[in-house]
């Protein structure tokens, strides 16, 4: 039996469900806004959380959606089918499947309490403590005097230079560099440089490299680091991975890029199938999002660098005190 069927034909019944806003200021003149969709039925509770980055587009979220009803989760996910969950067309399109995910990991949520398991239980599989990485600037050294077995997801610039990247390289804490060729009209937008890319790559030739650009130029300049190649924005889908212009070795598999269930599963399981090694990744989860992608660490790569870090890795200067890597192995009932 294929993962999607396992958890897909798991028994669901809803009631109803309800929202949750949920607000964090984390720079000046930025909040940081997700919505959490928390179906019941039973007497359990399901949540799952909206990570659109676009705190407009969290307002007039549909709030009488017919859910209600007995059957499967991939019989809700039908129900979800077709229907345009944005009161108007948001600013990203990828905020789309980010919303469907809401919805969906509630649901799977829901149906794992309902019945007791946890998603390990449900798949036949073993949880394990899951490794994470912290995902910051280039400044670590106060987290690695805060704890110097930290690793590190680092989104690399121009501004990097020789002395700065030797200094980096030298900590041999760095486990992924993203050069985010992917994003548009957003802060962290990078335009793709095969002189930079090279530099990288030979700077740090043990690392990850995620979301190279791929003309023809980027890819010879890292034709050394095929293999070291990983890619996240522009994968939906198993389709969208299949249509990369290379074959990657790596996947940043980020639940809510998938929008259901179903397709989630169905790339996670391509990817053990042919050897694509995947860690897991985040989008700035307020709520019960960020034990969503923890739990999900646990199960299917619970040794990769995961940027899963708990939440209070994302507010605050480094600190004594945080929780240290790898965390428990989720055994728990629901999704986390």
């Amino acid at each position: 039996m294929s993962l999607n069927e396992r958890l897909t034909q798991l028994p669901l019944s809803v009631d109803g469900y309800r929202l949750e806003r949920l607000e964090q200021a984390v720079a000046t003149g930025f909040t940081r806004v997700t919505t959490t969709v928390v179906l019941h039925g039973n007497g359990q509770e399901g949540r799952g959380e909206d990570v659109t980055y676009t705190a407009a587009d969290h307002d007039h979220f549909p709030d009488s959606l017919p859910l209600a009803g007995s059957g499967s989760t991939a019989e809700l996910s039908q129900r979800l089918e077709g229907r345009d969950l944005f009161a108007a067309a948001p600013e990203q399109e990828a905020s789309r499947d980010y919303r469907r995910w809401a919805f969906e990991s509630a649901a799977l949520d829901l149906a794992l309490r309902q019945s007791g398991q946890s998603l390990a239980e449900a798949l036949g599989r073993e949880a394990q403590p899951v490794r994470f990485v912290a995902s910051t600037r280039a400044d670590i050294e106060g987290w690695i005097a805060a704890d110097p077995s930290l690793e590190f997801k680092l989104d690399p610039d121009q501004s990097w230079d020789d002395d700065l990247m030797s200094r980096l390289a030298a900590t041999d804490r760095v486990r992924v560099l993203d050069l985010k060729a992917y994003y548009r009209g957003t802060v962290v937008d990078m335009e793709p440089d095969p002189r930079f890319y090279r530099t990288i790559a030979e700077r740090f030739p043990d690392v990850v490299i995620e979301d190279p650009w791929l003309d023809e130029a980027c890819l010879e300049a890292l034709s050394g680091a095929r293999d070291r190649l990983s890619f996240d924005a522009p994968v939906h889908s198993l389709a969208d991975m299949d249509a990369l212009a290379v074959e990657p070795r790596w996947l940043n598999v980020k639940p809510s890029r998938f929008g259901t269930t179903a397709r989630l599963l169905e790339c996670i399981e391509a990817c053990e199938a042919r050897g694509i090694r995947m860690y897991g990744g985040g989008q700035f989860e307020l709520g019960r999002g960020r034990n969503h992608i923890q739990t999900l660490g646990s199960v299917f790569y619970p040794h990769a660098a995961n940027d899963v870090a708990p939440s209070e890795y994302n507010v605050g200067e480094p600190r004594p005190g945080l929780p240290k890597s790898p965390l428990p192995a989720a055994t728990t009932a629901g999704l986390g």
